[in-house]
């Protein structure tokens, strides 16, 4: 029970400390926006395959969230709060908190992302459920793989370009599985190969879930 209050408190912290700022929010509006404009003109300039308008949408969300997701930790950091929680609070409640922030984060950017993609390029969603799974565990392993290299970066004087370093080689594989079941999810599934770039979705989320959960608590001690 203590270990969820104390989650729960974590998330409710860094959600009053976005709230009050609205840094991450701005940031990512202005990006979504301006980069939603860019693709739009591209693709009236020359004709995209379908392909690459399913793994396109999954650049922006990328990009878009890594101008905001550092800040989970970077923040403590900022305001002296680092150490603080450091030996104040075990590690598990404290990423499990970060973690939950990070990934509802996530998902309201990705779907926000989704409905003006497909407003603006007009994609009619063939398979809803598939397009649903993809946001849920697409930005459940983007919020993961973020909070654990957050951690780690957060002290460093350069730790925008480290963790963009860091950060965009193992998202690479996410982005290449995600732009397959939202192709599935905009023009259905017709190899029939949607249920295994699935699969290999839910590995990789519970896969980062889980090594990131058990390599904070090193980070923690550290």
């Amino acid at each position: 029970m203590q270990f969820f209050r104390t989650s729960y408190q974590i998330f409710l912290k860094d959600l009053r400390i976005e709230v009050r700022s609205r840094y991450g929010i701005n940031t990512i509006l202005a990006f979504v926006l301006a980069a939603l404009m860019v693709v739009l003109f591209a693709l009236k300039a020359e004709n995209l395959q379908m392909e690459a308008r399913s793994g396109l949408i999954w650049i922006i969300i990328l990009f878009a969230s890594m101008a905001a997701l550092p800040r989970s930790f970077v923040s403590e950091t900022d305001q002296g709060t680092f150490d603080l929680l450091r030996l104040t609070l075990a590690a598990p409640p404290v990423f499990t908190g970060k973690l939950l922030y990070n990934f509802l984060f996530t998902l309201a950017v990705s779907v926000f992302t989704l409905v003006l993609y497909l407003f603006m390029l007009g994609i009619s969603v063939v398979q809803p459920l598939t397009l649903m799974l993809s946001l849920l565990f697409g930005s459940l392993g983007l919020a993961s793989v973020s909070t654990l290299l957050a951690s780690l970066v957060a002290q460093s004087s350069q730790r925008g370009a480290i963790f963009s370093v860091m950060s965009i080689p193992l998202l690479i594989p996410l982005i290449l599985i995600l732009s397959n079941t939202t192709y599935a999810g905009f023009f259905g599934d017709q190899d029939a190969g949607a249920i295994n770039d699935m699969m290999a979705l839910i590995g990789y989320a519970g896969a980062t879930v889980t090594a990131g959960s058990l390599l904070f608590d090193f980070v923690w001690e550290e």
